[in-house]
């Protein structure tokens, strides 16, 4: 179908949703405006942003089509636990950051799925979030971060339930493997993990299966990767993913691109960490290739890509049409490559497993307050748009200070120092004098906190903490939701060890060495091969 065609088809007199679909497909430059868009626009597009999102643009597709691809994505609830985390607060010009977590499921729940996956006795079984990346595109949309979060990393799953069925699962016992949460009913309970470990209100979701990286590297046209060495990811017991590659820079695309994105068995130690890197590579490159020459001219495998694309994407009802993906995808295109920054959650391991560490908080507040991870920012400059977790905001009024219980535990102690001496019960009784008579010291504990803070475990408490810091003279990010404790806890930190008046550290806004930080315009990484898996 012609341009013309489309715009017989639909005339600017039919319906507004009409206009917007012949919007979409390239008919104009923007609202109101009726120039023809230059064909390199007109096109269907893969963005590296999403290892999937869906960036449509397509050119020869009418209403009827629009309506019939609007169809194939499938929706989901976006949270489906029951704690909720204020949405971040506008900076001076009003914006406001945007958090969208992308999930890559390993479901074999069909043919291709099961085909691409391997592991037939895994059929039909429960689908595991292997790949779980938060994409925070800053307010002011000059920068954007890439946390991912390895899918063997330990973590508390909330109490989720199942939009569908009904079906309550509870929290977890214990600290299990992040990526168990897509089978507590769906996206929505990784979102909730994810939101509960962090504190970052997160607006949307996407998820794909393997079929759909299929398409969107088929799309493309093939990605540039690196490796060092000769690589066969296959072991003796017939493990790995099957990547064959010589050394140097090679284009990927289609299945081969899936297998560098499943990569474990023959990058550096075999470890999901080092998949990650993998994953950051393979969406910096994507990106950069996007940007210089991703052109498709034929139509007809426009059509079909279009069809296996969204078949393959599962998104929250924010995002459950073309137009609201091209939205995104035009928010997300603001972003030069020099300015985004691919990032792993600093992690210690644990047996086989990883946790997160102090680091980890330390990226998760940058994300939170919208500071960059490219060095943009200066204390003077940075935007600190939230989610001010100390901030008192009218949905969650403080309590009087009287009636607020406050439990205080001494975290002074350090990898050199023992802890001060009872500085838990110092600090309650400075409380108690601010009028917080219900201030407690908890001398049992014997912490070890680099920084002091104040916990709080939901939402509802989220005012009284941040009034607790307040009194202390404690900067809101020191107010952090916590679900290892049962009410407002305030842990003296080892920056705290004796005087009654606290004196804030200067903060520091750089980016954790152990996040492993990978610049969007770096056209020069290169994977590390394993000596065991080269040829």
């Amino acid at each position: 179908m012609t341009q013309n065609s489309v715009q017989e088809a639909v005339p600017a007199a039919e319906d507004e949703a009409a206009r917007e679909a012949t919007l979409e497909d390239g008919s104009g430059e923007g609202p109101g405006d009726g120039r023809r868009a230059p064909r390199k626009h007109r096109v269907l597009r893969w963005s590296a942003m999403v290892l999937a999102v869906l960036i449509v643009g397509t050119a020869g597709a009418g209403y009827v089509y629009y309506r019939h691809l609007n169809a194939n994505i499938e929706q989901q609830e976006l949270n489906l636990g029951d704690e909720k985390i204020p949405e971040p607060t506008p900076n001076a010009a009003g914006q406001t950051p945007l958090n969208i977590l992308l999930i890559g499921s390993d479901a074999r729940d069909s043919k291709e799925n099961q085909e691409l996956g391997g592991a037939r006795e895994t059929f039909g079984s429960t689908p595991l979030a292997d790949v779980q990346m938060l994409v925070h595109l800053s307010a002011d949309r000059s920068n954007m971060s890439v946390v991912s979060m390895p899918r063997d990393t330990l973590v508390k799953i909330p109490k989720c339930t199942d939009p569908d069925d009904g079906t309550v699962y509870p929290a977890s016992d214990g600290r299990v493997m992040t990526n168990q949460s897509l089978g507590h009913g769906g996206p929505g309970c990784t979102v909730a993990t994810w939101q509960e470990l962090t504190g970052i209100h997160i607006d949307h979701f996407l998820m794909v299966d393997f079929a759909g990286v299929v398409s969107m590297a088929d799309a493309i046209g093939g990605v540039p990767v690196c490796v060092d060495a000769n690589i066969h990811s296959r072991d003796s017991q017939g493990h790995g993913s099957g990547l064959k590659l010589e050394e140097g820079t090679h284009p990927v695309k289609g299945e081969q691109a899936l297998q560098w994105l499943r990569t474990r068995y023959g990058f550096e130690d075999g470890s999901d960490l080092a998949r990650a890197k993998a994953q950051h590579m393979y969406m910096n490159s994507m990106v950069r290739e996007l940007r210089e020459n991703a052109t498709l001219s034929n139509p007809n495998k426009l059509r079909r890509l279009a069809e296996k694309a969204t078949e393959a994407l599962t998104v929250d009802p924010g995002l459950n049409s073309v137009k609201k993906l091209y939205d995104l995808s035009t928010e997300l295109r603001k972003v030069e490559p020099e300015h985004i920054t691919m990032t792993t959650m600093p992690n210690r391991y644990v047996g086989a497993r990883v946790e997160p560490t102090e680091d980890a908080e330390q990226l998760f507040r940058l994300v939170r307050e919208d500071i960059s991870l490219d060095g943009g920012d200066t204390k003077d400059t940075k935007k600190k748009t939230g989610p001010t977790q100390g901030d008192q905001g009218p949905d969650d009024p403080a309590a009087e200070d009287a009636e607020i219980p406050v439990l205080v535990q001494n975290g002074t102690r350090t990898d050199t120092l023992g802890a001060a001496p009872d500085r838990a019960g110092t600090v309650a009784e400075l409380l108690v004098d601010e009028g917080f008579t219900r201030a407690v010291a908890d001398q049992s504990a014997s912490l070890s906190e680099k920084t002091t803070v104040v916990r709080y475990p939901s939402a509802d408490l989220e005012g009284d903490a941040a009034a607790v810091a307040e009194a202390l003279g404690l900067e809101p990010s020191a107010v952090r939701r916590s679900t290892d404790v049962s009410g407002v806890t305030l842990v003296v930190g080892a920056d705290w060890r004796e005087g009654t008046t606290y004196k804030a550290p200067k903060e520091n806004n750089e980016v954790p060495e152990t996040a492993e930080a990978l610049n969007g315009a770096d056209d020069e990484a290169c994977m590390k091969v394993n000596p065991a898996f080269t040829w």
